[in-house]
């Protein structure tokens, strides 16, 4: 079976306004973020989407409910939000809500690295995550291995609905790390990478549910 993901990253928060990680905390949506959410909507109100998802942040939750909110209003039937951990950012343990420049200079500073995109030109995006969680005092922000464990969790979940058809269109908020990871992963070339997907962005992913996660997700469009 073959499923149309449409994945936006949530509205801008507080702490994206901030520069700070947000990760699995919970910074409510600015009028900015609100105004990216209604964006996002608007693009996506001719589609009839047959499930939805999202994290159970506020950000994610919020920006969700919005789409749907409009979906609607243009004559589509609104499936049910489903709020679930496997779809949160990456977790940032003790570097959740910390500033993001000071975060990924203690994370990449002892590997000869001070950014974060020096850390992903150097060693690679699955880096960021370890070098994190090793500077990371109590160790719990998420690894690599521990991250995609998670999230390949999420697309279980997507594939087991037993609502969904061959060709069904999906709604899944989404986080900026998150997507970018995705990007890394399943399309590599083709695409700039050292541009962060936007606030309320969209991005179209076909899932092939039958597949083994390493092959399941072929990219569409990004950061639209």
């Amino acid at each position: 079976m073959k499923l149309h993901l449409y994945l936006v990253r949530h509205g801008q928060t507080y702490f994206n306004r901030y520069n700070r990680l947000q990760g699995w905390s919970n910074s409510p949506l600015t009028e900015q973020g609100l105004a990216d959410a209604g964006r996002a909507a608007d693009k996506l109100a001719g589609i009839q989407f047959a499930a939805a998802y999202c994290s159970d942040t506020t950000r994610a939750e919020q920006t969700a409910r919005t789409i749907l909110e409009v979906n609607e209003q243009h004559g589509h039937a609104r499936p049910k939000l489903v709020a679930d951990m496997h779809f949160r950012e990456q977790y940032y343990g003790y570097f959740e809500g910390q500033d993001m420049s000071a975060s990924w200079w203690a994370a990449g500073a002892p590997h000869g690295t001070g950014t974060y995109q020096a850390i992903v030109s150097q060693y690679g995006l699955a880096a960021t995550r370890d070098f994190l969680k090793q500077a990371d005092p109590f160790h719990d922000a998420e690894s690599d291995e521990e991250y995609w464990n998670r999230i390949e969790g999420g697309y279980r979940l997507i594939a087991s609905n037993p609502a969904l058809r061959d060709g069904d269109s999906v709604l899944q908020i989404s986080h900026g790390n998150t997507l970018l990871s995705l990007m890394h992963r399943f399309a590599p070339d083709g695409y700039d990478l050292s541009e962060r997907p936007g606030n309320g962005s969209v991005t179209q992913l076909d899932f092939d549910t039958e597949a083994p996660f390493n092959t399941a997700l072929s990219v569409i469009s990004y950061n639209q």
